[in-house]
């Protein structure tokens, strides 16, 4: 997966507040009801890196060929790029970490209480593990023994991260045994699949990816449209099937070895209703 998000700032001077010119592709309402998140996260990135635009204007246009849509990580996307882009423009060398922590401020605007996963996977690329903790979070980048082809599909529909989130946090707080047992059962997938990886191993990685979306439906975050592409896509051959991202619309993913599985499921996903597929 190479897509990616750019962009380009200019500092006006004497200017006030800032102007956005979004030529990103998107799915249909994507960017129409993200605008007071993007606008908060914008606002935050700019703060974090020292702008004040009630003395400072500020233009910026985002690009690139990344379509923003629920799931994928549009919204870390943009946001690292701004602070590179800022970064570039204020004359500053800025490090990955650095970079990284401007992305995280930006993602609050959108998700609220962010993981920290998709602004630093926007940072570092690659394929990454991660995990959350109390503290800073602890990642490093995951072996994988070859590449291997995968299909992303959209279900049209745009989802709020912070209400998804808030809704898992009161069931968390109302049910904490419920949900210990759920992340145990999750932490034991995640473990296996990083060793899927590494070792190649498909099949199991596909039976790890179903036993996720399991899980992701007893935490009440997919939906109907998700479950009907993820049985779509094992109905025409992938080896595993989730959702993918926030839940409740956006993204799912197949996993596909190979360049003629990858087609099929695809185009079986397409026929599926699908409203974008990649």
């Amino acid at each position: 997966v190479n897509d990616f998000t750019d962009c380009k700032v200019k500092l006006v001077e004497r200017g006030k507040g800032f102007v956005v010119v979004d030529e990103r592709p998107a799915v249909p309402g994507y960017k129409v009801e993200k605008k007071e998140e993007a606008d908060e996260a914008i606002n935050l990135v700019l703060k974090h890196m020292g702008v004040d635009c009630a003395s400072q204007g500020v233009e910026m246009t985002f690009g690139g060929n990344l379509c923003a849509v629920s799931g994928i990580g549009a919204s870390a996307s943009q946001c690292v790029s701004l602070a590179r882009a800022l970064a570039a423009a204020q004359g500053k060398q800025l490090s990955e970490e650095e970079v990284n922590r401007a992305g995280y401020e930006g993602e609050k605007g959108y998700h609220g209480t962010p993981s920290g996963i998709d602004n630093t996977a926007a940072t570092y690329g690659g394929v990454l593990k991660f995990q959350r903790t109390e503290g800073d979070p602890v990642f490093g980048k995951q072996p994988v023994k070859e590449p291997v082809e995968i299909v992303y599909a959209s279900t049209g529909i745009t989802s709020s991260t912070t209400k998804v989130v808030g809704d898992v946090r009161s069931k968390r707080e109302a049910d904490p045994a419920w949900f210990d047992a759920l992340l145990g059962k999750y932490t034991a997938v995640l473990d296996k699949g990083a060793a899927a990886l590494e070792s190649g191993d498909w099949a199991a990685l596909g039976g790890l990816l179903d036993d996720n979306h399991k899980l992701c439906q007893e935490l009440t975050v997919s939906c109907k449209e998700l479950d009907d592409l993820v049985a779509a896509a094992r109905s025409a051959g992938a080896v595993g099937a989730k959702m993918s991202g926030t839940g409740r619309g956006g993204l799912m993913l197949a996993l596909t070895p190979g360049k003629e599985l990858q087609d099929k499921v695809a185009a079986a996903l397409s026929a599926a209703g699908a409203q974008h597929v990649w």
